[in-house]
């Protein structure tokens, strides 16, 4: 099975901690050279020295805070007016907590701008590159509320639809030039993002964070909470050569979790 990356370029997103960090260190261990997308610089330039070098990879990062698309546009053209990136991992921190009904319409716009906006800008700036290069992976770390809405991510459950609809779209559209558009749907993942939901919850209905995260691990098959590097080995996958027939999918990382097909 060819899972060899090397000599290709990866931007990954949101990647100075938890998933989106998980992807860029799976990606780079199979030969890629990455280009991180964060909006602190000092945690960008701490995981570009963690990342593998031992088959030639160079590694670079660009500042840029996902609130301002436009900033984004600027600095991702720029840097592609000199670069080519055969891989695309859109990755960005889900919207706060709380029920839709209870929802302001700017809690959407934002979120809309933050997920697909910028998931856009960013695959319409690579994909001329990735017909050139006649190979392309644009991998969306998503939701299983994709699927399934997940209770009291209201904003979350909308958008998430949203870019899972887009992405279905775009591997439609591009599929004929080699290019792969799938997403991944993490299930209950030890970050940060589950730490905020989980405290949330826990203001809300009074219970401890322990009593709600041992809840959530008895709905899971595996009796566990996943690992970041666990959805990235997903990740991993669909970058490499052997997926070039896997496209516009949904492929859950839940430990069996969710309740569908």
């Amino acid at each position: 099975m060819d899972l060899d990356l090397r000599g290709k370029r990866a931007i990954v997103c949101g990647s100075t901690q938890g998933i989106g960090k998980a992807s860029a260190v799976e990606l780079a261990s199979m030969g890629a050279s990455l280009t991180l997308i964060a909006r602190n610089e000092e945690k960008l330039k701490n995981v570009v020295g963690e990342l593998d070098t031992s088959l030639g990879q160079k590694h670079e990062y660009i500042t840029v805070d996902f609130s301002f698309p436009q900033e984004l546009k600027k600095k991702i053209e720029a840097y592609l007016s000199s670069n080519i990136v055969e891989i695309l991992v859109n990755n960005t921190g889900g919207p706060p907590g709380g029920l839709a009904i209870d929802a302001k319409p700017d809690d959407f716009v934002r979120a809309f701008s933050d997920h697909l906006l910028c998931n856009h800008i960013l695959a319409q700036a690579v994909v001329p590159g990735m017909k050139s290069k006649k190979f392309g992976r644009i991998i969306n770390i998503i939701s299983t509320s994709v699927k399934i809405p997940i209770k009291g991510l209201g904003v979350s459950n909308t958008v998430r639809g949203a870019v899972a609809n887009w992405s279905k779209t775009l591997a439609n559209e591009l599929g004929s030039f080699g290019i792969t558009v799938n997403n991944v749907l993490p299930g209950a993942t030890m970050t940060s993002r589950l730490e905020t939901v989980l405290n949330e919850k826990s203001k809300q209905s009074g219970k401890s964070f322990d009593e709600l995260r041992t809840e959530m691990i008895q709905e899971i098959p595996a009796k566990r909470i996943a690992a970041p590097h666990e959805i990235a080995a997903a990740v991993g996958f669909l970058a490499s050569p052997a997926a070039g027939y896997i496209n516009g999918v949904n492929i859950p990382v839940d430990g069996g979790r969710t309740g569908a097909l």
